[in-house]
């Protein structure tokens, strides 16, 4: 049985990008049905292999001891209890001839040998228990359509034909299957060209909702409603009134009501995830959360784990359920009292909190994360107090310095306060003047926090002073504030960056003539529009950019949901504007050094958007040079292949000691 072991005396040292080979991430903590064990996933880089390897642990819940429940070189992951708590069942792409395709395993409580369920063509992507613990729900993709076994031509007729980590989608969709436990073969719940996502049993097992947008015109809507299938037919009934996206269903103890995440405000740069309930027999949703200033959900943005979006989970009782909500560069765990609304944070603090599941007596099973802490899994007492019960990492964090980054807030050029903070290098000396870097979200939608960057403590122990803000457009400070760059990506945003790196050179400890700026994304977009604005800085790296909005249109893979929510319309009912807004424009004035990243498989930010801008600086004689990886999509910083991760962090440093 392998354990964790604890922290041992070594030597600090600096952070290299090769301590991703040395981090252990976890995830998707669940309360075992008695309320005395926690399963969880960890998952580690591997550098040999070059992929990433995962297992299921267990923990106990007075903290005692953890151990790993899954064995080999695998990747398991999604563990759910059996309601009797004598099984869990994961997804494991543990067949050797089916690497990357992901079926569902189940392996005792107490050990043993896994024993596979699942024999889908393609993977699984999501399950849930049924009540007996007889059957599971599952989400798989199947192709609606004919097949084309004489031709490897695409027939396109759909608009959503890609997406970015995917590839081309040809005709498959997300359908509901059910399987029988033990051992069954899967069959079909859903049917249509439509997908179908997020399957919740009823408390008693004769019902199970998920979310699917089955309106004529579907695929030019971004609308999504909850419905029910019963697990013996095929007859789907909706449940929402198609006046929104309503998504993560999760019923009432008593089967009454369904909540869910949902989001309104559509059309919107900065969409508002809000909780709703509605009957079960149907109606109209009614927000929870509408007494909120902001939307909820985990907004954070990291570099060493992913927090996929959770259901609201109820509490015992019904009378209230659980949601992630981003505050100010903060993720809390918010309760919300049904069907009043009330909200109370049941965390504060500098962190991220993710997964919470209940335990009997009120107890939650959390993630927390910090600036400084990769993430362990902590027990909320019912009382509120927190105590940590994983410490996975501890030995590489007592081999390393992690200096800790200081929140600053300092006022835009209009008065507005943003909200940042700066990362020191190790053994820091305020008498020395240091280069600085600017580095930008993406989204905008998104937000800075306090959550480990890999790649800051990369670039601060390199000897720069790190600075990170949360411009306006970013989550976690208002709907308002989250909302302003609404058909004016770059005049607000840039104002508000500036007026950070004043600041920081201000405190005495900056050279104003070394500084550098990076950022991927919508950070991308903002660093070529910030070297297209100002020559304050010394060199720049664009990352997965946008430079060219009009060109963008029709070419990424969320096709009309970018320009109708960034800039209000399609490029022909305003042209000026997708002209204005587009970096590209302002390439006659671009004299800083710019590196080009991108990622050859990007759906997201299409290839193109980098390769015209290289070829427009070229063409003027400037300073630029781009780096394309093979075979990554929009992800890779953060999910790519371990070695163009490391490779990526490695050109950002040469480039920045080049030229700054």
């Amino acid at each position: 049985m392998e354990t964790n072991t604890m922290a041992s005396d070594v030597a600090a040292r600096s952070v290299t990008p090769e301590d991703l080979f040395r981090i252990q991430t976890v995830s998707e903590p669940q309360a075992s049905p008695d309320g005395t064990l926690i399963a969880f996933t960890v998952t580690r880089t591997d550098q040999k292999e070059n992929r990433y390897y995962s297992a299921i642990w267990l923990a106990a819940v007075d903290g005692k001891e953890s151990w790993r429940l899954t064995s080999g070189q695998h990747r398991d992951g999604s563990p759910r209890w059996s309601p009797d708590g004598a099984t869990i069942a994961f997804v494991s792409d543990r067949n050797a001839d089916e690497k990357g395709k992901g079926q569902i395993w189940t392996i005792p409580t107490t050990g043993g040998e896994p024993e596979r369920l699942t024999t889908l063509a393609r993977p699984v992507e999501e399950f849930a228990w049924s009540p007996s613990g007889t059957q599971i729900a599952l989400v798989s993709k199947v192709r609606i359509g004919p097949e084309r076994p004489d031709t490897d031509v695409r027939v396109i007729t759909t608009i959503r034909f890609r997406f970015d980590g995917e590839g081309f989608l040809d005709d498959h969709y997300r359908q509901v299957f059910l399987v029988d436990v033990p051992g069954g073969k899967a069959r079909q719940l859903t049917d249509g060209a439509f997908e179908h996502q997020h399957p919740a049993w009823s408390p008693t097992g004769h019902e199970i909702a998920f979310s699917s947008n089955q309106d004529d015109g579907w695929e030019l809507s971004s609308t999504r409603d909850i419905h029910t299938i019963r697990p013996a037919g095929r007859s789907v009934r909706k449940v929402t009134d198609g006046t929104g996206s309503f998504r993560r269903p999760s019923w009432s103890p008593d089967g009454a009501t369904i909540a869910c995440l949902g989001t309104r405000n559509l059309g919107s740069d900065a969409p508002r995830t809000e909780l709703f309930i509605v009957p079960a027999g149907g109606g109209a949703p009614e927000s929870m959360s509408a007494s909120l200033d902001r939307g909820l959900a985990d907004q954070a943005i990291g570099d060493m784990a992913a927090f996929p979006e959770a259901p609201p989970r109820w509490e015992a009782g019904g009378r209230s359920l659980l949601t992630p909500c981003s505050d100010e560069g903060t993720v809390q765990l918010a309760r919300i009292a049904a069907p009043d609304g009330g909200v109370t944070l049941l965390t504060d603090g500098r962190h991220r909190v993710s997964g919470a599941s209940p335990l009997p007596g009120g107890d939650l099973a959390i993630t927390i994360t910090t600036a400084t802490t990769v993430g362990d899994i902590w027990i909320r007492d019912a009382d509120g107090g927190l105590r940590q019960i994983t410490n996975l990492n501890d030995e590489w964090r007592e081999q390393v310095e992690l200096p800790d980054p200081e929140p600053f807030r300092v006022a835009s050029a209009d008065g507005v306060q943003v909200h940042g903070w700066v990362l020191k290098p190790p053994g820091f000396d305020p008498a020395t003047k240091y280069p600085l870097l600017l580095e930008i979200h993406g989204g905008p939608f998104g937000m800075y926090g306090e959550s480990l960057m890999h790649e800051f403590q990369v670039l601060a122990a390199r000897g720069y002073v790190v600075l990170y803000t949360n411009p306006r457009g970013s989550a976690g400070y208002g709907d308002e504030f989250a909302g302003a760059l609404y058909r004016g990506w770059g005049k607000h945003d840039l104002p508000d960056l500036l007026a950070a790196v004043d600041w920081a050179i201000g405190q005495g400890y900056v050279d104003p003539e070394r500084l550098g700026v990076l950022g991927g994304s919508y950070g991308g977009f903002m660093t070529n529009w910030v070297i297209g604005h100002t020559d304050r800085f010394k060199a720049a790296v664009t990352q997965r950019c946008l430079s060219d909005m009009y060109s963008t249109f029709g070419t990424d893979d969320i096709y009309f949901a970018a320009s109708e929510q960034t800039i209000g319309g399609d490029p022909w009912d305003d042209p000026d504007i997708y002209w204005e807004l587009s970096p590209i424009t302002y390439v006659d004035r671009i004299e800083t050094p710019l590196l080009i990243e991108h990622q050859e498989q990007d759906m997201r930010c299409p290839i193109g958007q980098a390769q015209q801008l290289f070829i427009a600086l070229k063409r003027r004689g400037k300073t630029v040079e781009m780096m394309l990886y093979p075979d990554e999509s929009h992800g890779m910083s953060r999910t790519g292949q371990p070695k163009h991760r490391i490779e990526r962090l490695n050109a950002i440093l040469d480039w920045f000691d080049r030229y700054v």
